[in-house]
């Protein structure tokens, strides 16, 4: 790795940092979802940054991929517990980071301090030569003893240049997967614990997409959207609010549809814990495996 790229992964990941910490202050009892992921956005590209996937805002028993679409009117309410994940790309090198807010209320206050010190074990041990089950066992012997659960089907994962989710995974529980991480390698660990069963299974659209298949399309209107994404997205994830400040929502949703029916573009579910009534907290920070691992997004 030169000096130029390295310079870029810390750029990212500390306008990440910067954009957390910001969309941290406004999750609060009464903020509506939209308003607040269209602010961190804004603040993402006034600071020089571009969106490397649409900023997630979490409730609950959603695990993940629950990004608000346009008008959507959910707001924020006492005793929820909202995961904020978010990433910043530079020139295709990203930085993704994640936090959990208990809001107005203190009954989760253990989850969220296991979850975040199953994060701090894991990135301890972010050097060169590292096996990835170490990484799932040190969240795994952190959560376990708590009586909480570490989610089994959900993981971290290698970060290339515009490509969010490369070809290695971080699991949160030791999986017997022996691949060691080389250093200069980037990757986020995102553990996700739960006061449920510990798995997840997939739950509505979620309105997220990334294109995974390029080819030509014939129609004009689905050709001007498909155009518009790869310009803006490339490879990385995207939202249907993203796609509606350039085209009229039913434009959107014509091209969309037909971009799925021709397996252009892949939609995420939302992710929610298999126990309804359960809470999820989610922390996450992008590493750069070295003698002493670089938390790229740990900021100031």
């Amino acid at each position: 790795m030169d000096n130029e790229e390295l310079k870029l992964w810390k750029k990212a990941g500390q306008l990440t940092a910067e954009a957390r910490d910001y969309g941290k202050t406004l999750v609060k009892e009464g903020a509506n979802l939209l308003e607040i992921a269209n602010k961190i956005e804004d603040f993402i590209i006034k600071k020089g940054g571009k969106i490397a996937f649409p900023v997630q805002i979490s409730k609950n028993n959603i695990a993940a991929h629950y990004t608000p679409f346009p008008d959507d009117p959910t707001v924020i309410e006492n005793g929820d517990v909202i995961k904020l994940d978010l990433g910043v790309h530079c020139n295709g090198y990203i930085g993704d980071s994640a936090l959990t807010i208990e809001i107005g209320t203190k009954d989760h206050q253990e989850l969220i301090k296991a979850n975040i010190n199953s994060l701090n074990e894991a990135i301890k041990l972010c050097k060169p030569g590292v096996k990835v089950c170490e990484l799932g066992k040190a969240v795994f012997d952190v959560v376990n003893p708590t009586g909480l659960k570490a989610i089994r089907n959900l993981c971290g994962h290698k970060i290339d240049r515009y490509l969010l989710h490369s070809h290695i995974s971080i699991p949160n529980y030791d999986n017997n997967d022996k691949t060691e991480l080389e250093e200069g390698t980037v990757i986020a660990i995102e553990p996700h614990i739960s006061n449920g069963v510990g798995l997840i299974k997939e739950g509505k659209p979620s309105g997220n997409f990334r294109v995974y298949n390029l080819r030509n399309v014939r129609d004009p209107m689905t050709k001007s959207v498909l155009e518009f994404i790869n310009k803006e997205h490339t490879t990385l994830p995207f939202a249907i609010r993203h796609l509606t400040k350039k085209f009229p929502l039913a434009k959107v949703n014509y091209a969309l549809n037909n971009l799925k029916k021709q397996d252009i573009i892949y939609e995420y579910a939302q992710l929610l814990e298999k126990d309804p009534k359960a809470y999820v907290s989610q922390q996450e920070h992008t590493i750069m495996i070295a003698d002493k691992p670089i938390v790229l997004t740990k900021g100031e």
